[in-house]
């Protein structure tokens, strides 16, 4: 309790100097789960989204995509500038969509239902669902892996067991235990990353002189972008969660540029970590936990410890996201029952992709995005530039807004020539070898058919 309390007592969530309703509540059951949050409970400013999206990226899945570029041969300089730009890019679009939160007091899923319809927003709720059942996985597996570290006699079944638990239990007490807990780690993760990269830098004359032997950098600068990109870019169908208790006049952009530091500078971080650890390790780095435990010489197992909490500071929010998904689904049951429910079946995946772990994230991040970025280019349009922001969201009537889903289904149409993944590359992308820009596409051509739509609607 005692970190938790010093925690609230420098970063008080309540707006009300002396309160200290937020700090009793941390340690009780959320009641509310998509509902409309009511004034009487809403607390928080706009500083406290910076270390709840710093301590939910300085994660495990953000290290070990930082050993893609390095597996493609990409130059360092190349490196770099992908994971700049990809950051940069995805956590605007996250903090956009984080920033709808306090004036809507609504998940970010119940506020697509405007665009999409009660039925419409069907499908985004329950491919949201799956992406949250999936990273959960990926990151449960490879702090499972951590944890056989530290515990060499532990099996893997046992240690992904351990971490669903902890998990789960985050999930069920749900928004202010998350904020607590995300603030505590961003500081925790933070001084455990600054040591290792401290570590790494001390190699750095190693780093410089890796020269990678490969041809084509344009089209693996593309999919390493987009690979980042995807990643912080698939927090956006839940940024709105994390912040729909903040008061409504709770400025926008403050909010945007918040989410967007926190996010942006802890991904960037942690994949360029990733990417050192990866050169530095060099045949060695096939496993990034343990590449990263060789690396990292006496300070190897701390550093494995960041790994594992890293997991689940990110899987709080993938577990609690995934229980609003299935009640944007309508499912009835209780959002505490819904998150026990999804530890479950992250737990079946963990067990079934523990075996071969790289083809299930590598495969699992390509196709991630492709449903999130025409979904955000519409509700972004909806929002800021034709949506009335006070509607009641759960009393539209159960019908499919054919302008959204229209868009939407374009959007992904429109960017299909452009995709390129283990099981698909489009004709435009293999012309330009293998380049993925089908996210941006998406997101743009998504975004401004429902804008044509919109207009027209309101001329006719």
């Amino acid at each position: 309790m005692f970190p938790v309390q010093l925690w609230l007592y420098w970063f008080p969530m309540s707006n009300q100097k002396g309160s200290v309703s937020y700090g009793e509540k941390v340690f009780t059951v959320e009641p509310f789960s998509t509902e409309h949050i009511p004034l009487a409970e809403r607390h928080g400013q706009a500083r406290h989204l910076f270390p709840l999206w710093l301590g939910a990226n300085l994660t495990i899945a953000d290290y070990a995509l930082g050993f893609l570029p390095v597996a493609l041969g990409l130059p360092w300089w190349l490196t770099i500038l992908a994971i700049l730009a990809g950051n940069l890019a995805g956590g605007l679009v996250l903090g956009l969509a984080a920033a709808m939160g306090p004036g809507a007091g609504y998940p970010q899923l119940i506020l697509g239902r405007r665009a999409f319809g009660r039925l419409g927003g069907y499908l985004p709720a329950a491919l949201n669902w799956i992406s949250t059942v999936g990273w959960f996985t990926v990151n449960n597996i490879l702090g499972a892996f951590g944890l056989q570290i530290l515990f060499p006699g532990l099996s893997f079944a046992a240690a992904a067991l351990i971490l669903v638990v902890v998990q789960v239990l985050l999930a069920v007490y749900g928004h202010n235990l998350i904020h607590a807990y995300e603030r505590i780690m961003s500081v925790v993760l933070g001084a455990l990353f600054l040591i290792a990269s401290v570590i790494a830098l001390t190699k750095g004359q190693q780093i410089a002189s890796y020269v990678p032997h490969t041809t084509g950098m344009l089209p693996l600068f593309a999919v390493v972008l987009a690979g980042v990109f995807s990643y912080i870019a698939s927090w956006a169908p839940y940024a709105s969660d994390y912040s729909r208790y903040m008061p409504p006049s709770t400025p926008v952009w403050p909010s945007v540029g918040w989410t967007w530091l926190g996010s942006a500078l802890a991904s960037a971080w942690l994949e360029l970590l990733g990417a050192a650890v990866a050169v530095l390790a060099g045949v060695q780095g096939k496993d990034p936990i343990a590449a990263l435990r060789i690396v990292m010489g006496w300070f190897g197992l701390p550093a494995v410890v960041a790994v594992i909490l890293g997991g689940t500071a990110a899987d709080a929010l993938n577990l609690y996201s995934n229980s609003l998904s299935a009640r944007a689904l309508d499912v009835k049951l209780p959002r505490w029952l819904l998150a026990i429910l999804a530890g479950a079946v992250g737990l079946a995946g963990s067990l079934y992709g523990g075996g071969h772990f790289g083809h299930f994230y590598e495969s699992f991040l390509l196709l991630l995005g492709y449903w999130v970025t025409p979904w955000l280019g519409v509700l972004c349009v909806d929002y800021y530039l034709t949506g009335k922001r006070n509607e009641d969201m759960n009393r539209l009537p159960g019908t499919i807004n054919g302008r959204g889903l229209g868009a939407y289904l374009a959007g992904i149409l429109v960017s299909v020539p452009f995709m390129s993944g283990p099981l698909f590359t489009g004709p435009f992308a293999a012309r330009m070898g293998g380049a993925d820009f089908s996210f941006y596409i998406g997101f743009l051509a998504a975004g401004l058919l429902y804008l044509l739509f919109s207009r027209s609607a309101k001329t006719s």
